[in-house]
Formats: C-alpha cells, sequence, structure tokens
C-alpha cells in the first residue's frame, strides 16, 4: 500500500504546483499574472513540479512514476510489475484530481473574480493545443512523449528517486516542453490531463469556461502510443 500512497501523493503535489502556478499566471487580481509570464516560465514551472513529486513519491519508494504511460512502459520494458500497474494508475490519477482540488479552493477567490474570456479556462488544469488539427495534435503529442520516456528508459532502468535523478527528470521534462511542448501543451501524461480536466469539468468552480472533452482522448491516447513505441524501440537496443 505504501507504493500506492507514494503515487498518490507525488502525483498530487506534481498537480498542485503545476495547475497553482497556472493559476497564478492566469486568475485576475494574483500578485503574478501582470509579471508577463511565458513559455519559459510555464516549462520551468512544471520542471520543478514534476521534480517535487517524484521525491516525495521516492520517499516511499515507488519510482516516482507519476504517470500512467511511465507505468505502463516501464511494465512493457519488464522494468515493473505488471500486478501493481492498475493501483499505480488509479493512484496517480486521484492524485492528479486531488491536487486539482486543493488548486481550486486556494484560487477560490480569484476564480470568482476572473470569467473565461479573462484566463478562467480549462488550460489552467489540463492541455489544449494551439492549432486544432486532432490528427497533427495526436502525432505532436506521440512525439514528445516518444522522446521524453525513451530517455527515461536510457537514462535508467526505472529507479529516479536517488541522488540527483528528480533533476534529471525535472530537466527533461523542461527540454521536452521547451522542444515539443508549444503546439499541444505536451501533457505527456494521461493522468495529468485526464484528472484536472475531470476536476475543473465537474467542481463547483464558479465563472468557469468549457473542459474541452472533444479534445481530451488525445492525451490519454497519445502518450499510450508513444510510451509503446519507445520501449519497442528501447527493447531493439538492449536485446
Amino acid at each position: 500500500m505504501q507504493y500506492y500512497i507514494g503515487e498518490f501523493l507525488g502525483t498530487m503535489v506534481l498537480i498542485a504546483l503545476g495547475a497553482g502556478f497556472g493559476s497564478s499566471i492566469s486568475l485576475n487580481h494574483s500578485l503574478s499574472k501582470n509579471l508577463s509570464p511565458n513559455f519559459l516560465t510555464i516549462t520551468i514551472a512544471w520542471g520543478f513540479a514534476v521534480m517535487f513529486g517524484v521525491s516525495v513519491a521516492g520517499f516511499f519508494e515507488t519510482g516516482g512514476h507519476l504517470n500512467p504511460a511511465v507505468t505502463l512502459a516501464f511494465a512493457l520494458g519488464g522494468l515493473f510489475d505488471w500486478s501493481m500497474v492498475a493501483g499505480y494508475i488509479i493512484a496517480q490519477l486521484l492524485g492528479a484530481f486531488v491536487g486539482s482540488a486543493i488548486v481550486v479552493v486556494h484560487y477560490y477567490p480569484h476564480f470568482m473574480a476572473t470569467k473565461p474570456e479573462e484566463g478562467n479556462t480549462v488550460g489552467i488544469f489540463a492541455t489544449t493545443p494551439a492549432i486544432s488539427t486532432p490528427f497533427f495534435n495526436l502525432i505532436s503529442e506521440i512525439i514528445a512523449t516518444f522522446f521524453f520516456i525513451f530517455i527515461l528508459l536510457l537514462m535508467n532502468t526505472g529507479s529516479f528517486v536517488a541522488g540527483v535523478a528528480p533533476i534529471s527528470v525535472a530537466f527533461l521534462v523542461m527540454a521536452i516542453g521547451l522542444s515539443f511542448g508549444s503546439t499541444t501543451g505536451y501533457a505527456i501524461n494521461p493522468a495529468r490531463d485526464f484528472g484536472p480536466r475531470l476536476a475543473y469539468a465537474i467542481l463547483p468552480i464558479p465563472n468557469k469556461g468549457e473542459a474541452h472533452w472533444d479534445y481530451a482522448w488525445i492525451p490519454i491516447l497519445a502518450p499510450i502510443i508513444g510510451a509503446t513505441l519507445a520501449v519497442f524501440v528501447f527493447q531493439c537496443l538492449v536485446s
């Protein structure tokens, strides 16, 4: 059970810090909205969110997956026990939802003061494409996830919580974001997108916009495809 608790808490921290930053730069009357944040600061914030999420999960010796695509990729590669896959994924989804709920409570007065056209959108929590072209959006997420998982697999055999490993993963997330993230927001993680999107859709957030469920299948399916391809290439290299 400690592993599931670790994945839950690690993913909760990941989303609370990541979506918290999204709220701080998007919602009216926050102290940071007028500081001209840019895509670089967004990628840095999410990199740090991943780093501390992995570190929290590492306390429980989970391997710091925080991502169903990572869990599935490692299981496919024989680096993770299949019997724990379902429990990890459930813990990750729940952690993402709870992390989003915490952000909603923290920024509730600012959600009340912000309309959709002013920044109260699902983009605070989940990803949306810069140009809505489903096929290429799918390809973009597959490519980003492929590089993310492939590099993770080459970095180690599944444990990213010893030494400077969380820092390495943080820089990898930043690199993926800067290189491939500006087309779709680089979800590269089904839990990171689905849990927060669900929270935005069903929680009583004032003045909220659409959850855009028409797009939600892409950040769920594409990371799984990208991760599977990464494992296949990895196994070809090491076999």
